[in-house]
């Protein structure tokens, strides 16, 4: 994500002539674009994006059972036994 706010910042600027923005040729402005098309081939292919996304189900899930646990009154039971 950061790599596409780079870019979008990267065109403003040129666009409005900011500068030393302006005298900078569109290969370098339009780059992050390209780098930000690599890292996610890079992070779907090694696996990263779905780890993350399964360590996000985990945290909800357990979030969601401490909050019932709570609702039923053991929330502390729980939490002295481990």
């Amino acid at each position: 994500m950061l790599f596409i706010a780079i870019g979008v910042l990267g065109i403003v600027l040129k666009l409005i002539g900011f500068g030393p923005v302006e005298h900078i040729s569109w290969l370098w402005i339009l780059s992050p674009f390209g780098l930000a098309a690599v890292w996610w081939a890079w992070s779907d292919s090694s696996g990263r994006t779905q780890r993350l996304a399964m360590d996000r189900l985990e945290q909800r899930k357990e979030a969601r059972r401490q909050k019932q646990m709570e609702a039923l009154g053991r929330g502390d039971e729980q939490s002295r036994r481990k």
